[in-house]
């Protein structure tokens, strides 16, 4: 398939697993200090402010620490502070903002509300220089490097890893820390795996279902997104206990899904909607083992809460390709600019 090799968005993708490397290394004791504080006076919920692919990695860090540590995590509109001017009584929670560039105005307008309403915050952002930065209680800097790219994607990945560093320190899960310490290797191997099937179904897709479930529903909205800004596809993403609820009505031999799918409890229930759109006439693409009339993308096995983080990772390099296929420079989405100042 075209790899359109010479693009940023390729570059920087290929190099997520350098950044998750050095990430893990210069976070290591100051992970486990904020780990330290977070378990000797637990939150009584968190919340979540970030946007975009940002908002993306908060789904997965709500998984995350819900199923980790049974706390309640949701995610804070933005505007609730920046338009409306609402207060946030947030007294004993934590805020956990997630930004690449620390600087959109809605972004720290939330941030700043929920800090004045008595939250905890706790800011994962690639650039240590940053307003949002400078807000933190505490600073888990993602050590992305520079991204060029208007498609975040290294950036993404490192947001990933640094959640489940965090969880696995907070919920002192050896198992889940074991894994992350292969991420990088890990992520090396899912880059070289080949989606060129879905790359070539796509080139003259007109939409399609991106779907996960728990752990995975943050990496089918990030896929799902990618899919709109660099290959003009539209691609919603559902949870697979939502596409029964109404979307299931669109799923035939013209329309797609692209599924992506753990080692985890949600397994049952993602095949058997698998099964079903396969029943229905519709090319049904699955990262992890798929069941009889889907096909199955190569994916890296590994801890069910890293299999997400590797999964993005091999979608990133056949959507480059697909964007290609499809006539578009994935650096320069239309409409788009890296920093986007929302109010």
């Amino acid at each position: 398939m075209t790899e359109a090799a010479g693009t940023l968005m390729f570059a920087e993708a290929e190099a997520a697993a350098d950044a998750v490397a050095a990430q893990l290394a210069a976070n290591r004791d100051r992970i486990a200090g904020i780990a330290e504080r977070l378990r000797a006076a637990p939150p009584r919920a968190v919340m979540t402010v970030a946007r975009g692919s940002s908002d993306h990695a908060a789904t997965y860090a709500r998984y995350l620490v819900e199923t980790r540590l049974s706390i309640p995590t949701g995610s804070a509109a933005p505007s609730v502070a920046s338009v409306y001017g609402a207060p946030s009584h947030a007294e004993s929670m934590l805020c956990l903002a997630i930004s690449q560039s620390g600087r959109s105005p809605d972004l720290l307008a939330g941030v700043e509300a929920a800090k004045r309403g008595g939250a905890e915050v706790l800011a994962l952002v690639n650039d240590p220089g940053s307003p949002l930065a400078a807000l933190a209680d505490h600073l888990l800097p993602l050590y992305a490097g520079a991204e060029r790219s208007v498609a975040a994607t290294k950036s993404f990945i490192a947001s990933l890893a640094a959640l489940a560093a965090l969880a696995a320190a907070w919920a002192e899960d050896a198992e889940l820390g074991d894994a992350l310490a292969d991420a990088p290797a890990a992520l090396a191997r899912a880059w070289r795996s080949d989606w060129s099937p879905l790359a070539a179904r796509l080139r003259q897709a007109r939409g399609l279902y991106v779907v996960g479930r728990g752990l995975g529903l943050g990496v089918a909205q990030e896929a799902a997104l990618k899919l709109k800004e660099t290959c003009g596809l539209h691609a919603e993403a559902f949870s697979a206990a939502e596409v029964r609820h109404g979307p299931m009505a669109l799923v035939g031999p013209d329309f797609p899904l692209l599924v992506f799918r753990q080692s985890d409890e949600t397994e049952d229930s993602v095949d058997s909607l698998i099964l079903d759109a396969v029943a229905q006439g519709a090319d049904v693409f699955v990262a992890g083992a798929a069941p009889p009339g889907a096909t199955a993308l190569p994916t890296i096995p590994q801890h069910p809460a890293i299999e997400p983080m590797l999964q993005i990772q091999s979608f990133y390099r056949a959507c480059v390709a697909l964007s290609a296929a499809r006539g578009f420079d994935p650096d320069r989405p239309p409409h788009l600019a890296k920093v986007t100042e929302t109010l």
